[in-house]
C-alpha cells in the first residue's frame, strides 16, 4: 500500500440533514469503516463548510459541503517491503504463510519487521475491525510459530470472519513435534487456559480466571525421543497448544518458555533451532461467496530437515 491521500467533497443532500457526521460520511463513503472514518474526523482530517471539524457526532445540515482527507496509509503503522507468501487472495482477503520469526503486528516498543508492516505495503486495502495498528487482522500466530494466518482485506469480510471463529467454524489444523512418547494416538485436552501470575509471559493451565480450551490431536509419526502430531485447537486461547502439550508432559520442541529442553540431552537427541508447530492447513467459509475453502502449507525446509535428522522409535 502506498502511503498517501486523497480527498473528496461530498454535498449533504436535504434527506441526509441531521444524521451524525460519522454516519454520513460512512454512508457515502462505500469500504471506509466508520471507526475509521471518526479517526479521521478526530484527527483533523474532516471539514464542513470550510471548517475542521473534530466530533463524530455533529450533526451535518442540508446543503451543506463536507471535506474529507481519506489517509490511505494506515494509522500508525509504516508500509515495509517485506516479501510475502500469499497462498490464497481475492477481493475479501488473503492467507498468508507465515515465516517463523515474524510478529504479527506492532506492538511494546515493535514498530517494524511484522507481518502487518509488509501488508500495508502489498495491499490497497485492509479491514480497520482490529484497530490502527493491526489493519486486516482477524487472528493471530505466535512469533515463533509458521504457517497459514487469515487476513481481512475490508470490514465486511472482517465482521464474517470474526463471527466465524467465535462460533468455532473455522476449523485450524497444526503439525507440532513434542517431546516424549504420547501414549495414545488420538486424545483430548480440555483443561482451561488463563494467565500465569507469577511469570506474566507465560499462559498457565488451570490458572484463576482462565477461560475455557480444549485441543484435539492425533499421533502422525513416533521417534525415539519425540513424537509428531497433527494437533486441532477447538477454541483460540493464547499459547493454548503449547500450553496443553506442555500441561500433559509433552511440551512442543524448541518451546523452552514451556519446559522443552534448551540444551541436546544425548548424542541421539537434537533440539529444534526454534518451536516446532506449524499452521498447516485452515478450512472455513468464505465471507461472500458461502463456498467451503481449504487451504495448506506445507512443512518449513528446517522441520522437514530436523525430522530426517532424528532417528524413529525402536520397535
Amino acid at each position: 500500500m502506498e502511503s498517501g491521500s486523497e480527498t473528496r467533497q461530498l454535498k449533504v443532500e436535504p434527506g441526509e440533514a441531521g444524521l451524525r457526521l460519522d454516519v454520513f460520511l460512512a454512508q457515502r463513503l462505500e469500504g471506509w469503516s466508520r471507526s475509521r472514518l471518526q479517526a479521521f474526523i478526530r484527527s483533523g482530517c474532516v471539514q464542513v463548510d470550510s471548517q475542521t471539524v473534530h466530533k463524530a457526532h455533529e450533526e451535518v445540515a442540508g446543503g451543506g459541503c463536507v471535506t474529507v482527507r481519506l489517509e490511505t496509509e494506515p494509522l500508525g503503522v509504516v508500509p515495509e517491503n517485506v516479501p510475502l507468501a500469499i497462498v490464497y487472495e481475492d477481493e475479501d482477503l488473503a492467507v498468508i504463510n507465515k515465516p517463523a520469526g515474524m510478529i504479527v503486528h506492532p506492538g511494546a516498543g515493535i514498530t517494524s519487521g511484522t507481518l502487518v508492516n509488509a501488508l500495508v505495503h502489498r495491499f490497497d486495502t485492509l479491514s480497520s475491525g482490529a484497530g490502527a495498528h493491526r489493519p486486516g487482522i482477524v487472528h493471530r500466530l505466535d512469533k515463533n510459530t509458521s504457517g497459514l494466518i487469515l487476513v481481512a482485506k475490508n470490514d465486511a469480510a472482517h465482521l464474517a470472519l470474526a463471527a466465524c471463529f467465535k462460533a468455532r467454524a473455522i476449523h485450524k489444523t497444526y503439525i507440532a513435534l513434542v517431546h516424549g512418547r504420547v501414549a495414545r494416538d488420538t486424545g483430548e485436552i480440555d483443561t482451561p487456559v488463563g494467565r500465569d501470575l507469577t511469570h506474566r509471559r507465560r499462559m498457565k493451565a488451570g490458572a484463576a480466571a482462565a477461560r475455557e480450551a480444549r485441543t484435539r490431536y492425533r499421533v502422525v509419526r513416533r521417534f525415539s525421543a519425540f513424537t509428531l502430531l497433527e494437533v486441532f485447537p477447538e477454541t483460540g486461547r493464547t499459547h493454548q497448544i503449547r500450553v496443553h502439550l506442555a500441561s500433559i508432559g509433552h511440551p512442543v520442541a524448541g518451546d523452552a518458555l514451556y519446559g522443552a529442553p534448551r540444551r541436546q540431552a544425548g548424542a541421539e537427541q537434537k533440539i529444534p533451532a526454534r518451536t516446532f508447530l506449524h499452521a498447516s492447513a485452515l478450512e472455513f467459509q468464505h465471507p461472500r461467496t458461502g463456498e467451503t475453502m481449504r487451504l495448506t502449507a506445507p512443512l518449513p525446509e528446517e522441520l522437514k530437515n530436523f525430522l530426517d535428522s532424528i532417528p524413529d522409535e525402536q520397535r
